[in-house]
């Protein structure tokens, strides 16, 4: 199988990539290599991926269309897993402008080249953002995600929205994902892991928002690679509906959550961390952010109905994980 991946030099997108090369695949990997965070991070990723003869490098913009479809025309792709977006709550508030060129324009583009390549299987990442102001929980598929509170929830909410139109009009199988606090080895500087950790190194205080009164629903990476990685297997269909589906009524379209369904406590997360290190942190208690949100948890149900499997690894596992990463790659 061929697998197109947009954001193959992200975190995400790297990890899928590895284990889809791993499994015997070819990737095709898109990435605008933006300078959000240090490339070099991004470049390391990609040379680890090109190591493998499964894995074609693109570095382009995906709002460079022409470009786009020339090199999905020339490897065309089964699959497409678009995970490329400007990331990060916070930075939304500072450059807006980057979520709309990179989430609007640039899904569009990729799902013009769906389209056109006739793939047989469209997936589509979001987020749990997109449940905004929603209080009941855990969030489920079919909870109403009317409301976001950043531009970048609103923006991903669009693309979710942009996809099921598609999915109506061009018959395209079509599952939108939504990650609840990924983490995990080689994630990115602007997370909340990553700082954590290079501050407590570092004996810098650590900011800490809404003064810890913070609950997530943290999910490691390698089983959000996993879920992924079923679910590509798992096309919706028309009217196949199963229990607790959000499939659509009028498109092969659903969306899945993709989370522990395990809410962590801010403060317990952070101690985690410091057991690993061996060190205790110094805080910076801060009020709540805009946009944030005090919890968030996810109904991982139809995740398992669907392919067997939901997400399970301890935080303290995972934790562990990415520390000895940290400590290897920056020499800490």
């Amino acid at each position: 199988m061929r697998v197109l991946i947009t954001g193959t030099a992200g975190f995400i997108g790297f990890h899928l990539a590895r284990r889809l090369i791993a499994d015997g695949h070819e990737v095709v990997g898109v990435d605008g290599m933006t300078t959000y965070y240090e490339v070099r991070l991004k470049v390391a990723r990609h040379e680890l991926l090109k190591k493998h003869n499964g894995f074609f490098e693109q570095i382009q913009m995906l709002e460079e269309m022409d470009r786009l479809l020339e090199v999905a025309s020339r490897h065309p792709p089964d699959v497409i897993v678009h995970l490329a977006a400007q990331a990060g709550v916070r930075y939304s508030l500072e450059n807006p402008r980057a979520y709309v060129d990179s989430n609007l324009v640039g899904t569009f583009n990729v799902m013009e080249v769906a389209r056109t390549l006739k793939v047989r299987h469209f997936l589509l990442a979001s987020t749990s953002s997109v449940y905004g102001g929603n209080e009941a929980m855990p969030f489920r598929e079919t909870d109403l995600a009317a409301h976001p509170l950043t531009l970048y929830a609103a923006t991903k909410g669009a693309t979710e929205q942009m996809s099921h139109s598609y999915s109506h009009l061009w018959n395209i199988p079509t599952t939108v994902f939504r990650f609840f606090s990924v983490y995990g080895p080689w994630g990115r500087p602007d997370m909340a892991m990553f700082k954590f950790v290079e501050g407590i190194l570092n004996d810098r205080p650590i900011d800490v928002y809404n003064n810890g009164a913070m609950e997530r629903d943290f999910t490691y990476v390698d089983d959000l690679v996993e879920a992924i990685t079923r679910l590509v297997d798992v096309a919706p269909e028309r009217d196949r509906a199963v229990a607790g589906d959000s499939l659509s009524r009028v498109a092969p379209w659903r969306v899945v959550n993709i989370g522990r369904g395990c809410p962590v406590n801010l403060m317990d997360f952070i101690a985690e961390i410091e057991r690993s290190l061996g060190r205790r942190a110094r805080f910076n208690f801060m009020p709540m952010q805009p946009g944030d949100v005090p919890r968030t948890f996810a109904d991982a149900a139809l995740l398992e109905t669907l392919t067997g499997y939901r997400p399970s690894t301890p935080v303290a596992d995972g934790v562990a994980a990415f520390c000895a990463w940290y400590e290897s790659y920056y020499g800490a």
